[in-house]
């Protein structure tokens, strides 16, 4: 187990460098007040509206960085230092989720995949952890070891796969969301730029944890692969 701990480990302090890194980046941009005077939930609506949705509400949740859009009930949830606040971090959180409302309206494939997936991968992201640690204490005292440990190793590959196909969604809301700001010159130039380079950083803690998540997976079937030997 020394390598899952030194994989596990690595990509510790990678994702806590890159999560720091956007906490910082969001703090300084939060600093940056719009010139147009618009709070996020006001750009969340306007941006809205020009995609013709009508039936997504905007409302504020609480937390930080707790921002998300809900598909099942078509709402676009602003945390409440996005929701009423008025500075360039805000205009671009508000607009990377209506990023993907318009993905849900304009039925985008990833985003459709990954909706698919979320209550298999609910289940197996619970039980992959315990199954891999049942199959690796029995992988070499019981003849059912290694199917128990290629369970497990399949239920974690179900996370891995959905952690690679958010991905593009998450970029593509940011395409999306970036594309939109500079065509209705929603800000100038200084405040896009710092939009952009908020969201690069945010989509960057899903690249970590994608990599980080494969990293493991394949600790797991070079364990399983050397069982077999």
């Amino acid at each position: 187990m020394i390598g899952y701990y030194l994989i596990a480990g690595i990509m510790f302090i990678v994702s806590l460098y890159v999560s720091n890194k956007l906490k910082s980046k969001f703090k300084n941009y939060s600093k940056m007040h719009l010139q147009n005077g618009m709070s996020g939930k006001e750009i969340a609506e306007k941006m809205l509206r020009d995609n013709g949705i009508y039936d997504v509400k905007v409302i504020s949740t609480p937390g930080m960085l707790s921002d998300h859009y809900n598909p099942s009930k078509k709402t676009v949830n602003l945390s409440e230092g996005v929701y009423s606040q008025r500075n360039a971090a805000a205009a671009a959180v508000a607009a990377h989720e209506c990023g993907h409302a318009v993905q849900h309206a304009k039925s985008y494939s990833w985003l459709k995949m990954r909706s698919a997936l979320v209550p298999v991968v609910s289940v197996a992201s619970n039980l992959s952890q315990w199954v891999i640690l049942a199959g690796l204490v029995l992988l070499y005292t019981s003849t059912l070891g290694p199917t128990i440990f290629f369970i497990g190793i399949v239920l974690f590959g179900l996370g891995t796969l959905f952690s690679f196909i958010t991905l593009p969604v998450e970029y593509d809301a940011s395409n999306r969301a970036l594309a939109w700001l500079e065509t209705e010159n929603m800000l100038t130039r200084q405040e896009h730029d710092a939009a952009q380079d908020s969201l690069k950083w945010a989509a960057r803690t899903y690249v970590v944890a994608a990599l980080g998540s494969l990293a493991t997976l394949l600790y797991f079937v070079g364990i399983f692969m050397g069982s077999r030997d």
